[in-house]
């Protein structure tokens, strides 16, 4: 394959991963207030892409973050146990709203990057029919 079809795989990946991490973070934000919910976690995995073979990034495993939810004490509330404590979500919201503007920028700048790629091709069918 030629550099741009996998310039322009390797970017669509990036934004097929961005657009993933984007709902992921958008879940874990409807639920912030949903007691027991545990936020969600997405890495991305290096593959080769069999078509051009480049080497992309995917989406991987959705794992449950680990750390403890947040105790809250409310006696009123239905969940509440004897000491009138309920488990909380274990989302932050300063958090997920600061991956989701990085979520954000890297999908614009793969975006970018595909733009450019097409107005190369593009200057380079100009020169190619003068």
């Amino acid at each position: 394959m030629t550099d741009l079809d996998k310039s322009l795989a390797i970017s669509a990946a990036g934004m097929n991963a961005q657009a993933a991490r984007m709902r992921l973070m958008s879940e874990n934000i409807a639920n912030a207030d949903t007691p027991g919910y545990h936020r969600k976690l997405m890495p991305f995995t290096a593959i080769t892409d069999s078509a051009t073979g480049a080497a992309i990034v995917a989406p991987g495993k959705i794992t449950l973050d680990s750390r403890d939810p947040a105790k809250i004490f409310e006696p009123s509330h239905p969940m509440a146990d004897t000491d009138g404590y309920y488990q909380g979500s274990n989302v932050e919201l300063v958090l997920e709203i600061a991956d989701a503007r990085e979520a954000q920028r890297s999908y614009e700048a793969n975006l970018k990057m595909l733009d450019q790629a097409r107005q190369m091709t593009n200057s380079l069918l100009d020169l190619i029919k003068r």
